[in-house]
Order: C-alpha cells, then sequence, then structure tokens
C-alpha cells in the first residue's frame, strides 16, 4: 500500500485504518519524538491534533477502502532526525498510547524505518 514516496503502511495496518476511519471518520497521524524504530505514530481524528508552523507534513498514506489519504505530520524538529528517512506504518499486539485511536483494541501503532536511497 504506497504512500507518497516518504510513507507507506503495511496491509496489517491498513486493515485496522479502514475500521477506524469508520468510526472516526478521516484521520491522521503525528509521529512521537522518539528517535528509532518502534517509536509510536500517534493517530487521531483529523484536525483533532493542531498542527501549525512547529510542525512539518511528512506525507499522505494512501489506503484502499479510504477515501482520503491520511496525512502524516512530526514536529520540525523531529523532522530534522527523520529527513533521510522512508517511514513504514505498521501494527502490532500490544497496549499503545491512550490518546491514538488503536489503543482500545489491544495493539499499537509502530514505525518501521529505513534510510531513503537515490533520488527518493
Amino acid at each position: 500500500m504506497p504512500g507518497d514516496g516518504r510513507v507507506d503502511v503495511t496491509d496489517a495496518a491498513a486493515g485496522l485504518l479502514r475500521r477506524l476511519t469508520g468510526r472516526h471518520g478521516p484521520l491522521m497521524f503525528h509521529l512521537s519524538g522518539g528517535c528509532c524504530d518502534g517509536s509510536s505514530p500517534m493517530c487521531y481524528p483529523e484536525g483533532e491534533f493542531r498542527t501549525g508552523a512547529a510542525d512539518v507534513h511528512v506525507g499522505d498514506l494512501a489506503v484502499d477502502g479510504v477515501r482520503e489519504p491520511i496525512p502524516v505530520w512530526t514536529s520540525a524538529a523531529q523532522f530534522t532526525y527523520w529527513w533521510h528517512t522512508h517511514v513504514t506504518i505498521d501494527v502490532v499486539p500490544g497496549r499503545g498510547s491512550g490518546f491514538s485511536l488503536e489503543a482500545p483494541e489491544g495493539v499499537r501503532f509502530l514505525i518501521r524505518s529505513r534510510l531513503l536511497e537515490g533520488e527518493e
């Protein structure tokens, strides 16, 4: 499931995003302040987390069965660590953050990353 070059989503995460979109409407992600794989991407109803001049739009996730792309944001300070990185949002069993929409599902979103290559 391709994003727009800098962000992607696994099939498992896309399935969860379809369910969450059905319950909550359009969604968005804000990447946490972690610096490593496994950092928590926080999922909110779109607009619930306010973004501003201190945030960077990393990219949009295109998920089959979801009408609108799901924007992915991070803080400008965090982006200085992630600018050279391709981010894939995945989902794994376990307890997530109480503020992220997947928390009641018994799973948590998680970041898997790799360095961008060549012209990416």
